[in-house]
């Protein structure tokens, strides 16, 4: 299967073609886990599981690398800011490790609803606080780094090659216009790679290392633990848009300055933006969304991973409440659909070639489909084209398209054969309107009204009549 990616380093679409034959070393990066994750970070999620899923059924064997930074680190990018994890702490009255520990279970909790495969390697900045003093160390060593005001920096003028996947060649007065002065800085692009000299006092997250106590800086974390577990060169590195200009221009910096390896990373991938009304979702700003509180609107975790596949990776998604309504009514069509197949002239799913005896020639030519589409750059709107071009259509056995379903599944992660999924919602639905029933019984009309505007939100439709209250999917 082939397949090709727009690798960031370059701006170009590019085919794929691993370090080792048959294997492939992915690193994303992780939760900052001082607060609960918001919806436009788990798209960045949904995306990197499947490129993970995609890379999976091509056949590769995949080792998924994520870190989970549970040692503050600044509000800002550029060495700028208050740290988040301190700042979490103080307004909660918890300490910094019990918000770790809390974030971190609820990040993972989010991402098991949205059916995201966990990582081959989940790691903790804390426990690899080690591996970081020796990336330093490595650079100390090889003369890319200088001492000042009792914090390590690292001198990008030791690095020509700084900056070249951010292009800030060409735009370094617009990136460098949001980074502070610095009086410690030779440059204001060189970052903190070890603070012994916080701004704050009392700070909790310290270790002891060569430089004194203290504690480091962003950046080096994904480096050291990337490293770790993939070895100096790998195949991709992905994460969201917005670590294009600081944070993964100073990893690769930091990375290719200690081992001398170019390319250390081979293929970046980046997700952009879900975004509001006001523009980009962030914690920052505040009033951000939770897939706790899509939960508690009425909507299945499931209906957003659907939403999400509906836009491309690389473009920016605007969220709306309408919208998802639109693909939970779309997901739970889909779902009846399915349901309505028969399971008893089901035919195995095999592996994951389109060409098997099992499929008849309409089956397989959408299963081609699929699989150019899913290949050409996760092109998830047209493989959900192709699911639904397969449900509709009329002259495909039942079993083949379940057999051909189960294969896209595994790409889609929407749990598409799982019926108990079709009678969770229509219980759902059928305790809705005996509790609308039970309102207009009590002249509770605005109840009544309530409950209709809510089923009707995701593409239920009622209607009343002398024999009772029926409803259909629209």
């Amino acid at each position: 299967m082939d397949l090709r990616f727009y690798n960031s380093m370059g701006r170009e679409l590019q085919d794929f073609v691993s370090v080792r034959a048959g294997k492939v070393g992915m690193y994303g990066c992780g939760p900052t886990v001082y607060n609960y994750a918001h919806i436009g970070n788990l798209r960045t999620y949904i995306f990197e599981d499947i490129l993970r899923r995609v890379l999976e059924f091509a056949g590769y064997e995949v080792t998924h690398v994520m870190n989970v930074t549970d040692v503050g680190h600044l509000t800002d990018d550029a060495d700028d800011g208050e740290d988040k994890m301190e700042k979490s702490a103080r307004e909660s009255g918890r300490s910094v490790w019990d918000i770790a520990e809390m974030f971190t279970g609820a990040f993972f909790h989010d991402t098991e609803r949205l059916n995201i495969l966990r990582p081959s390697v989940v790691c903790r900045a804390t426990d690899h606080i080690a591996e970081m003093i020796g990336l330093v160390s490595r650079l100390e060593e090889r003369g890319f780094t200088y001492e000042a005001g009792g914090n390590i920096y690292f001198s990008i003028d030791k690095f020509p090659a700084y900056g070249r996947l951010a292009l800030l060649d060409s735009q370094r007065l617009v990136a460098g216009a949001r980074v502070e002065v610095d009086a410690g800085k030779r440059n204001p692009h060189d970052f903190v790679l070890w603070f012994t000299r916080s701004k704050f006092e009392n700070q909790t997250m310290v270790w002891d290392s060569p430089w004194g106590r203290g504690y480091p800086g962003w950046h080096l974390e994904c480096s050291a633990m990337s490293m770790r577990y993939l070895g100096e060169q790998f195949d991709i590195h992905c994460g969201g848009i917005d670590h294009i200009p600081v944070h993964h221009t100073n990893e690769i910096a930091q990375s290719e300055a200690a081992t001398g390896k170019c390319p250390w990373v081979k293929y970046w991938l980046h997700g952009e933006f879900l975004i509001m009304d006001r523009g980009k979702m962030s914690k920052s700003r505040g009033g951000f969304l939770t897939l706790d509180r899509l939960v508690e609107e009425g909507f299945s975790p499931l209906d957003f991973r659907y939403f999400c596949l509906g836009g491309h990776y690389r473009s920016q998604l605007k969220f709306s409440f309408d919208g998802l309504a639109s693909a939970a009514s779309a997901r739970a069509n889909l779902m009846e659909r399915i349901s309505r197949l028969d399971r008893g002239s089901s035919v195995s799913a095999g592996d994951s070639s389109c060409a098997d005896s099992s499929f008849g020639e309409a089956a397989a030519g959408l299963l081609r489909d699929f699989e150019a589409d899913i290949g050409d750059d996760l092109n998830m709107p047209k493989a959900l084209a192709d699911l639904w071009a397969l449900v509709k259509h009329q002259d495909i056995p039942d079993g083949e398209k379940l057999a051909a379903m189960q294969r896209m599944d595994r790409v889609l992660g929407l749990n598409l054969l799982e019926a108990r999924g079709v009678e969770a919602l229509d219980s759902e639905i059928e305790a809705l309107i005996q509790e609308r029933l039970g309102a207009r019984k009590a002249k509770n009309f605005a109840r009544a009204d309530e409950i209709r505007d809510i089923l009707k939100g995701r593409g239920i439709l009622l209607e009343d009549s002398p024999d009772g209250t029926r409803w259909k999917r629209v």
